[in-house]
């Protein structure tokens, strides 16, 4: 159980704070990016969710609790204290959510442009941030050890976010549709 009964404590006046097991680092630490970038697709999804039917909410509401697994098991950096992982039981899911999804789908015949409904606009954005955080846990894991199921995790959740945005678009019908060198032809 979490009670913040404080919001601001003036610890990290000084440009460090704290991880899970207390030590402490700068603000900017890889591991710190990292977190803020898996936090930042989880904001990312509550703009999604305003756009979405009951089902596809509950869905992405799940999603968002998972995000904060992914933040908890990023914020303990070693295996010498008790620490909530994400496990692959978690990635199943999302590759579920993602057959799901698909089997609907229009085939694709070209690389698709963000947009369409606002949805599908949303979720693409949240498919790129979605992208960046992971980059960033990979380079952390370059550097620190860390649970990989967080990297399939968001790699999956990004999958996910490109089928839901086709979803999205009336089932793939609606896609925005790249035209490579379309803008290089003559127009009188």
């Amino acid at each position: 159980m979490v009670l913040l009964t404080r919001i601001y404590t003036r610890s990290g006046d000084k440009g460090k704070t704290s991880l899970g097991n207390g030590s402490r680092l700068p603000k900017h630490h890889l591991r710190f990016k990292a977190i803020g970038e898996v936090d930042e697709t989880n904001a990312a999804l509550g703009l999604v969710r305003l756009y979405v039917d009951e089902i596809l909410d509950q869905r992405l509401a799940g999603i968002q609790n998972d995000l904060f697994d992914v933040g908890a098991d990023l914020c303990m950096p070693d295996d010498t204290q008790p620490r909530l992982r994400v496990s692959a039981t978690q990635v199943e899911q999302l590759e579920k959510d993602i057959d799901y999804f698909n089997q609907d789908l229009q085939p694709l015949t070209s690389f698709i442009l963000p947009g369409g409904t606002i949805a599908s606009s949303y979720l693409h954005l949240a498919r790129t941030i979605t992208r960046r955080a992971e980059r960033r846990v990979s380079e952390l894991a370059g550097h620190e050890r860390i649970n990989l199921e967080v990297l399939r995790y968001l790699n999956r959740l990004s999958d996910l976010l490109f089928v839901l945005s086709r979803y999205m678009n009336d089932k793939g019908a609606s896609d925005v549709l790249w035209k490579p060198a379309e803008n290089q032809k003559v127009k009188n």
